[in-house]
């Protein structure tokens, strides 16, 4: 009778059974933890964006909504939210959404927070669809909620995995809860002496049934196949042979040798381990045997496999760039577009620092720093720069999160998304937008100093016309002639500060006419060089260069207020350049200056001065602004030129850097028309004894033109406005030869006065006097048959002459 196991020697085999356990345990969690990887990564990934109001109406619906719900933009855009969620998601949508106003209210909310719900919605064809939905307040500059991010990515399929794969584990779980390892154990002579209830569960043999027969009295069933228990490999083994196999057979198929046996269920396999058992003087006494049924632990290896390889491909195939790290920030796995985003593959991203491998070194402590924040356990969402392999720069938005699982932190993801594109795009539009901005401020300062102009030339008027009327009688022997010629002269400073107004305000055109700028701009700069002898100047014009409309005296003062800005700023001499150039510009390059493209003619005049910073490039067309000091310079020498361009149709580049010089670029737009010949100007007084009626809404002005006019020789009749001007011309149009009209007054503009005498007289002959210049409404009246224009304020010797030029007209 062979003697039975003692007590001790059973305790030391169910131990080593025990130790078996533990490691399928560990196995199961690992399958867990690699599970709850992968979904984590899922998760976070974004694929359609939605923005709300405050009344949940939505405002923004990206195109993905046509892929993922059936719904185009225009229709998703039209949906109440009633009509996107199922009554269950409304339902806690609207809670959540009440919460935070609740935390909004009472000042407690975090701004940065970020909601992550699972909701269902409709699709266009009636079935439902899972979302993973990121929800997060838009906020303005006082951090007030002004609307609602969503950020949603179809979860369906992983939806429906995770429930497959619950009632995977479900059923797992109950393996192992009511099948622990079946366990028999027979003596030397064959005889059955433990058969615990998993092995009776797993035959269907009782343990009453079995304990205490012989190995050869009966047959044990398992799964189909009948065979003899372990004793007959009881005399064969030892402790050095004893091993552990694994094989999945046919049904039917069994296998005994002299180291081995398996036993087979169809289908699947049962793990088997067998050992010998000794007494105290280390005689084999008997042997013991496990079985475990591992089917259900293959199949989730197959389905692990399975889940593995499809959310790797989907990883692989996210438009985000994906890379997981440990606590010490080494990368441990990247997908595919991160390969494709920054040039690292696998073999050179995979344990590399992840702030190192594409913090950029100018921002290597920021990379530093968020990825400490993470492994803290913060979730983070930012837009910042990274590198790629060969360290160009890339706008990235950054999001990422640790994993974890069971409440313990495996490591780390982060999520890099490309937004060059649109960063490129929100700087041109901020560029254009701030140019905007830039043209409406001058529009209407331009506005304002045009009013002011008018009105300064109406003072300047009576004052130019009381200073004639008192010189007409003296000659340079009189004591008073000196200080009226010098009130002239004052006047005439005075006169040319409106017309920088004017030409600021764009109301500086006034003889427009083909013109060559090679001649007018090498007679400026010899007439500039002859002033300013440390100034050298070095010319470079283009042969056959395309003529241009132009104000010539306009560009004359443009470019010597360019000139004598270059001066100030070359203080202890230097150079300066000057160029002519015939250039064509597509509508890409004169956009964002709201001008046609076309042909052009180009000035360029560089300084080698003191250059200026960004600050001040920003202001310098700005009217009043100097850098000069109180007291030395009006600040509109460089706004009356951008204003003398811009009216000319053109635009003026600037390009400076301090201590590094600046350089002025203006085009003109060219003209097809021929160049006209200046003639000598005739400066001699011309008398006349017509009768002209003066029609101005100013007393000031009525009164000094009327004792100039009479002055002249010429009968006078006066007129306040408009309509009394039409009166007067209807009573005596028969004795009227001329009329001179200003063009703005009240009630009555001098256009529509203009008018009103044409249907009188088809053949009134009108000369046109304002304040402004020969441009918009001048023009307009000019075009329809005005006979002159004469600028306030005007001297005797040029009214005279304007006069004579219309009367004689034959």
């Amino acid at each position: 009778m062979t003697e039975k196991p003692t007590y001790e020697e059973l305790k030391q085999q169910v131990a080593a059974l025990q130790e078996e356990v533990v490691k399928g345990q560990q196995a199961e969690k690992a399958l867990q933890e690699s599970e709850e990887k992968y979904r984590l990564i899922a998760e976070n990934t974004a694929d359609l964006i939605s923005v709300l109001n405050m009344n949940l109406q939505f405002t923004h619906v990206s195109p993905a909504s046509m892929r993922l719900r059936g719904y185009t933009v225009e229709e998703a855009m039209e949906q109440t939210l009633e009509q996107v969620l199922t009554p269950e998601s409304m339902q806690i949508g609207l809670t959540v959404f009440q919460k935070e106003m609740q935390l909004e209210a009472s000042g407690t909310a975090d701004p940065d927070r970020t909601r992550i719900l699972e909701l269902e919605e409709y699709k266009k064809d009636g079935s439902t669809i899972w979302m993973e939905v990121s929800l997060s307040f838009l906020r303005d500059k006082d951090h007030k909620p002004v609307g609602i991010l969503i950020v949603s990515r179809d979860i369906t399929d992983r939806k429906r995995t995770e429930e497959e794969l619950k009632t995977l584990r479900q059923r797992l779980s109950q393996t192992i809860a009511f099948l622990p390892d079946a366990t028999m154990v027979v003596d030397l002579e064959g005889k059955l002496i433990a058969w615990n209830r998993a092995i009776e569960e797993m035959t269907g043999v009782k343990v009453k049934d079995i304990l205490g027969k012989g190995n050869y009295e009966y047959a044990i069933p398992f799964y189909g196949v009948r065979r003899p228990i372990l004793i007959d490999l009881v005399g064969k083994w030892n402790d050095e042979t004893a091993k552990t196999y694994q094989y999945v057979k046919k049904e039917g198929e069994s296998l005994v040798s002299e180291t081995h046996y398996c036993l087979v269920k169809p289908g699947g396999t049962l793990w088997n381990k067998a050992s010998l058992l000794y007494d105290n003087d280390g005689k084999v006494i008997g042997a013991i045997e496990s079985i475990r049924d591992i089917s259900e632990h293959k199949r989730a290896e197959a389905s692990l496999r399975f889940q593995k390889a499809y959310f790797e491909g989907l990883v692989d195939n996210m438009p985000d760039a994906i890379a997981m790290f440990d606590d010490d920030g080494i990368v441990t796995e990247i997908n595919a577009q991160f390969t494709r985003l920054f040039g690292f593959t696998e073999e050179e991203a995979v344990g590399q620092n992840i702030s190192e491998l594409v913090g950029p070194p100018d921002r290597l402590e920021e990379a530093h720093s968020y990825r400490r924040r993470i492994t803290s356990g913060e979730k983070m969402s930012v837009e910042t720069v990274r590198k790629n392999k060969d360290g160009t720069l890339i706008d990235v938005s950054l999001r990422s999160a640790p994993v974890i699982v069971d409440n313990t932190r495996i490591g780390h993801f982060v999520l890099y998304r490309d937004i060059s594109s649109r960063k490129r795009a929100e700087i041109e539009k901020a560029r254009l937008q701030s140019q905007l901005q830039q043209a409406q401020k001058m529009e209407a300062i331009g506005t304002l100093a045009g009013g002011i102009a008018h009105d300064f030339n109406n003072l300047l008027m009576a004052i130019q016309g009381r200073t004639s009327i008192m010189l007409m009688d003296k000659d340079s022997s009189h004591p008073d002639f000196v200080h009226l010629r010098g009130i002239e002269g004052y006047v005439g400073n005075a006169a040319d500060l409106t017309r920088q107004l004017l030409g600021f305000a764009r109301g500086g055109k006034y003889e427009v006419k083909p013109t060559d700028l090679n001649e007018l701009i090498k007679k400026e700069s010899r007439m500039f060089g002859r002033t300013k002898k440390e100034i050298s100047i070095r010319e470079k014009y283009e042969e056959n260069l395309w003529p241009v409309e132009a104000d010539r005296g306009q560009i004359q003062q443009v470019l010597l207020n360019l000139y004598v800005n270059a001066w100030q700023a070359m203080r202890g001499g230097g150079n300066l350049y000057v160029e002519t150039e015939n250039v064509t510009l597509d509508d890409h390059y004169v956009k964002p200056f709201s001008v046609a493209s076309g042909k052009y003619v180009k000035i360029h005049i560089t300084d080698t001065g003191v250059g200026m910073d960004k600050a001040t490039r920003e202001k310098i067309f700005e009217p009043f602004f100097t850098t000069k000091g109180l007291g030395r310079g009006t600040g509109l020498g460089l706004a009356s030129a951008y204003g003398i361009i811009k009216n000319h149709g053109g635009f003026i580049n600037v390009y400076s850097e301090k201590g590094r010089g600046s350089t002025f670029s203006i085009y003109l737009p060219a003209c097809e028309r021929e160049i006209i010949e200046l003639k000598e100007p005739i400066v001699e007084t011309l008398m006349g004894s017509e009768t002209i009626l003066f029609v101005d809404d100013e007393d000031i002005i009525t009164e000094v033109a009327g004792d100039l006019l009479r002055m002249l020789g010429y009968k006078v009749l006066i007129a306040g406005n408009g309509k009394e001007a039409i009166r007067i011309y209807e009573e005596k149009k028969e004795r009227i030869d001329l009329v001179i009209l200003d063009m703005i007054m009240p009630d009555m503009s001098g256009g529509e006065t203009y008018d009103r005498m044409k249907d009188i007289n088809p053949e009134v002959k009108v000369l046109l006097s304002s304040g402004y210049s020969i441009n918009g409404q001048a023009t307009e009246i000019l075009d329809r048959g005005c006979n002159g224009f004469i600028q306030k304020p005007f001297k005797v010797v040029e009214l005279s002459q304007k006069l004579r030029e219309i009367l004689d007209e034959r």
